[in-house]
């Protein structure tokens, strides 16, 4: 059972994370983006941008740092073996680029309990190195419950 008493609850950050330019190509061929920013740093540039741009849903990979510290969390007794992926969103103030280091600060936003299932909602800012908001993932886990 998730406790509900984390509703509310703020991580703290997570150290920095540099975004390369092989992890955006790779994660780029993984989400099979033909978006040649997300390839070509001549593209990206030709768009305004320092380096490659990210696909947007990359955000997910920073996010997945903070979202292992909840889930390290004995007081938030979520059991992963029980972990659907319910809901994913992004919210993005300006694109991720390489050479970005990016930190990222986890908000529970609400724990339900649904049919013997909880909900348990998460905000997580991710900022960069002069802590200007970056994105914010919204994500949503389902925990199964027993029956």
């Amino acid at each position: 059972m998730v406790n509900p008493q984390i509703e509310g609850k703020i991580y703290p950050r997570t150290s920095s994370y540099l975004v390369g330019r092989e992890k955006i190509r790779e994660f780029a061929k993984a989400v099979f983006s033909e978006d040649p920013a997300n390839h070509d740093i001549e593209a990206a540039k030709a768009l305004g941008y320092k380096d490659l741009i990210a696909p947007p849903t990359f955000a997910v990979v920073i996010q997945e740092r903070s979202l292992t510290t909840v889930l390290a969390d004995k007081e938030a007794a979520i059991d992963f073996s029980r972990v659907v992926h319910g809901d994913q969103r992004f919210i993005h103030e300006r694109p991720i680029v390489a050479g970005d280091e990016l930190v990222s600060e986890l908000k529970v936003a609400s724990v339900k309990t649904l049919a013997g299932n909880h909900m348990v909602s998460f905000e997580t800012a991710i900022f960069d190195g002069s802590d200007a908001l970056v994105c914010t993932a919204i994500s949503t886990l389902v925990v199964r419950g027993d029956s």
